[in-house]
């Protein structure tokens, strides 16, 4: 026997699947450990926070994140006493037997959760778990084959994923997703979703598969201006357990409960009645600037006072270490601003603050409505360089106001005048990648609430590149003829960003650029062209605009603020209505439970991927259809043994639904392979083959069969392979194929080059490999005076062409712009199994980065593929800093990038990198950068 202990799960910590509440065994396999959480990515709330693993003999891994007040406390001393006390018992010596978990008696306090992550580092605790066996060593790894692949790198691959999973750092920038499709008849309540998008008539039709037989439907070229063919490393939902979500419908009664629910949901129009409410949506890039002067002109320009304030500003703090996700004092001191100069005339509270970098949103709601706000979550998603730079991207607050849910994004899209393909980019990454988790809905994405409210520094400029005509033009006051060379207004008009939502009419001048503290325009050497960079949008029902405008009197920034009053109806219920539909539910469920037992019907569970590349996303879809006569819930659920309900490279969306009677859902199966799970499949460890499992809560299950083939890549290879590959890697079958070089003269010309000296040619492996080379040489002969380099990133249609270029030739020159080739070298050492500098040798490179002779010495320790690629790039990069004046690039900046690629913590760690480690790993590489040049 052993006690229990009673928790709820935070699905924003266990990445996605909610869980109603589960019943833990406190046994001697029982451990609790009580960690801070770095200020990494920035998402402060307004209370401190502490974060708990909780891991179980046979329960699933929890982390929960708990306020750090006297109720938490009282919960970790009674976990605490419950581990003693089976520790005591279990000391017994006793005949071996089972343990099973005792009846649940009483409930323990449960500290109050928080719905989304917080960074904080001031609750610093002693780890009490026992570190875990470290896995094999580097130098294991690399003499386990002559390639370069040890037999525990599948191991070793799966506990960096499932690392870089409770840490929740934001996903390193790979191609820009496919957001999430515009909204289906949603599964959650209570919010009635906007529109559902159309399904053909002709892709209906073919239901013949009831079973294990199908007859596949005709192939519909369904895409909209979201569908990109790309995915990010770590999707919206990566394929984790589902041993939580199954918790909920473990039972009847959770099966209908969240049955009620849904059909509550649908049936809202019956008890609602639509209300209007005030929302003061406001924007500003304030270019690095403290507060100078009142903000009242521009948060109090109304005579009445709204019921709700969103407050959106850009470029908070400008300083180079921000732009990896340090901290900012500056955020406070803004925040505090506002507070001070809301409407006077009512009394508000603010709900949420988030930040990422110099992106900040806070909202303010009248505390008479603060107990209509429910559901509250945030997200930040950042699309600078490889993710990893925050300085670009979006932060979003959503909520339901009563029975509306709303969803308020501030965004600073991507720079420069002729850049708006890239903006375009970030508009779908931002799309794709933020995505809500709350505790009983699935994953939400931005489309997924009543009303978007999209603000920001959207930067897009004008399609006119004489300042002078332009400043003349807004002179004799021509704002119309002058938005015709809009650049947000043409890519809505062509449909390539922001085609559903609506913007009004702009009848004030463009709010940038301007002299700092002055109204005149920019008179520095650039002279940028005026723009109206500074936009508010909205889609959804029910919303009207009463005034769009700029505040012309603030002269702290460069940018000129925006604001927006809307007038928004809002769903509120009525109880009593709300109640007699609630019991209508309840026994027309009761009449047809007894009766019926659910079943559907797929129109294809046959699957086969065709040349699936890395970085390349792939997806099919088929429609389900409940074709019984009770409503039924389904979900994709794991195989015995497995954690993951599919293979990491595989992602079904929705993963999980309900359907009515009749109803018809669209899933789509997507392939896309990430840094996570290239190198398997490179090795031939892993293959393009999975069988899904499609549960139906009180019916029967559906496979459903994924194949494909997979053509192998450099990305995600050893140094070593690489360095014994002397033509393409897609030449080669599954990397062993080490064989006699073919190629052209070129070819050989360009091995010879790399090949180490003396012995058989034939024989010899390259210094370092082709692909680093080819890199390397490009940027430095083309690249050294690129403007924002490395700080900028590449198109995605260029790096799949960079990518296919060095997996199929050994090119003279690369396809696409110095920044996509400078991504593509970023993306090459993130991939690599082991990096630069060898797991083995992490510590041992912290502990000598403050000493120049020590860190040689590491260096001249390492496997010879890795020390020659190491000082190759110490070399380039050295280089690049000679022309700081032309590329902005500084050491530090150079240091912090690299660092965090060339020298990478081992998945065996059992904590997250601190901060104090990750200033080390940059020390390491500011000595090398800073030293004098060598022979």
């Amino acid at each position: 026997m052993c006690s229990g202990l009673g928790v709820l799960a935070n699905p924003d910590a266990v990445v996605s699947r909610p869980v109603a509440q589960l019943s833990i065994p406190v046994n001697h396999k029982f451990q609790i450990i009580r960690e801070a959480e770095e200020a990494l990515l920035i998402d402060f709330s307004d209370d401190p926070s502490v974060k708990i693993r909780i891991k179980g003999e046979k329960a699933p891994e929890l982390v929960l994140e708990l306020q750090d007040d006297e109720r938490t406390q009282t919960f970790l001393i009674q976990v605490k006493s419950a581990q003693e006390q089976v520790a005591t018992r279990l000391s017994k010596p006793k005949a071996m037997e089972p343990l099973t978990p005792a009846a649940y008696r009483a409930p323990v306090p449960i500290p109050p959760q928080r719905a989304t992550k917080t960074a904080s580092g001031e609750n610093q605790a002693k780890p009490l778990k026992a570190p875990m066996s470290n896995l094999n060593s580097t130098a294991a790894n690399h003499n386990a084959t002559e390639y370069g692949f040890s037999d525990s790198l599948k191991n070793t691959i799966k506990a960096e994923e499932k690392k870089n999973q409770q840490n929740r750092i934001v996903a390193s920038r790979e191609p820009p997703p496919i957001p999430t499709l515009p909204p289906r008849k949603a599964s959650f309540p209570p919010s009635t979703p906007l529109p559902p998008a159309p399904i053909p008539k002709e892709a209906v039709a073919p239901f013949q598969a009831r079973g294990s037989s199908a007859v596949p439907n005709t192939k519909q070229d369904y895409r909209s201006e979201f569908d990109y063919m790309d995915r990010p490393t770590s999707w919206p939902e990566s394929p984790t357990t589902n041993s939580m979500r199954q918790s909920m419908f473990s039972s009847e009664a959770g099966q209908r409960e969240y049955l009620i629910k849904h059909r509550l949901g649908k049936k809202e129009k019956e008890y609602v009645d639509i209300q209007p409410f005030s929302f003061f949506i406001g924007t500003w890039n304030v270019n690095g600037q403290s507060p100078d002067s009142s903000l009242e002109p521009w948060l109090c320009c109304d005579p009445n006072p709204p019921d709700i304030y969103a407050v959106g500003f850009q470029e908070l703090d400008l300083s180079t270490e921000a732009f990896f996700y340090m901290d900012s004092s500056k955020e406070q001191v803004w925040v505090e601003a506002v507070e001070r100069n809301l409407h006077k005339k009512a009394d508000y509270k603010k709900i949420r603050t988030i930040r990422l970098v110099g992106m900040m949103l806070v909202v303010f709601v009248k505390k008479k409505h603060k107990k209509y706000i429910k559901e509250l979550a945030a997200e930040h998603v950042g699309t600078g360089i490889m993710g990893k730079m925050g300085n670009k991207g979006g932060v979003a607050v959503r909520f339901v106001f009563h029975n509306t849910s709303f969803c308020i994004v501030n965004c600073h899209l991507a720079a420069h005048a002729e850049d708006f393909e890239r903006r375009n980019q970030d508009y779908r990454d931002i799309c794709a990648r933020m995505t809500f988790h709350l505790l009983d809905y699935p994953p939400l994405s931005i489309v997924k609430h009543d009303v978007v409210i999209w603000l920001g520094d959207l930067n897009y400029r004008l399609f006119l590149y004489d300042a002078a005509e332009v400043k003349h033009l807004i002179a004799e006051n021509a704002l119309k003829k002058l938005q015709e060379f809009d650049q947000l207004n043409i890519q809505r008009q062509t449909k390539r960003a922001f085609s559903d939502f609506m913007e009004g009419d702009i009848n004030f001048i463009p709010t940038y650029k301007y002299d700092t503290k002055t109204d005149r325009w920019d008179s520095s050497g650039k002279c940028r062209i005026p723009a109206w960079c500074d936009r508010i949008l909205w889609r959804g029902g029910n919303v009207q605009q009463l005034k769009y405008r700029s505040h012309m009197e603030m002269k702290t920034s460069d940018h000129k603020p925006v604001s927006s009053l809307f007038k928004i109806g809002v769903k509120v219920v009525d109880e009593q209505r709300q109640k007699r539909v609630f019991e209508d539910i309840v026994r027309a469920m009761d009449r047809m439970e007894n009766d019926c037992l659910p079943s559907v019907s797929l129109s294809r569970i046959d699957f086969t991927f065709k040349d699936v590349k890395f970085r390349q996303l792939q997806k099919e879809r088929f429609l389900i259809k409940n074709d019984g006569q009770v409503p039924c819930h389904f979900a994709f659920i794991p195989k015995p043994n497995d954690p993951n309900y599919c293979k990491p490279w595989l992602r079904a969306e929705p993963n999980e639904g309900f359907l009515e009677p009749s109803e018809t859902l669209e899933i789509y199966l997507e392939v896309y392979v990430s840094k996570d799970s290239v190198t398997l499949l490179n090795s031939g460890q892993d293959t393009i083959y999975d069988i899904l499992v499609l549960h139906l809560d009180r019916g029967k299950d559906y496979f459903i069969t994924i194949s494909g083939n997979y053509l192998s890549s450099c990305f995600g290879t050893s140094l070593e392979t690489l360095c014994r590959i002397k033509k393409p890697v897609r030449e080669v079958t599954n990397l062993i194929d080490l064989g006699e070089d073919s190629g052209t003269e070129k070819e050989k010309s360009v091995m010879n080059l790399l090949l180490v000296d003396g012995g058989n040619p034939e024989d010899k492996p390259l210094k370092i490999p082709k692909e680093v080379w080819i890199l390397v040489n490009h940027l430095f002969t083309k690249s050294c005076d690129q403007e924002d380099l490395f700080q900028t990133p590449g198109l995605q249609e260029e790096l799949q062409s960079i990518i296919d270029c060095l997996d199929t030739s050994i090119p003279e020159s690369l396809p696409g712009c110095n920044h996509s080739v400078a991504e593509a070298l970023l993306i090459f050492l993130e991939a690599l199994p082991e990096p630069v500098v060898c797991y083995e040798l992490y510590q041992r490179c912290l502990d000598s980065a403050h000493d120049s002779r020590l860190c040689k010495q590491l260096i001249s320790q390492l496997p010879r593929a890795h020390r020659n690629v190491f000082r190759y790039l110490m070399s380039f990069l050295k280089e690049l800093l000679k022309h700081s004046n032309n590329n902005n690039l500084t050491a530090n900046l150079i240091a912090t990038l690299f660092a965090s690629l060339l020298i990478r913590p081992p998945p065996s760690m059992t904590s997250r990198q601190t901060g104090h480690e990750r200033q080390k790993a940059i020390n390491f590489i500011l000595g090398f950068l800073m030293s004098a040049d060598e022979d």
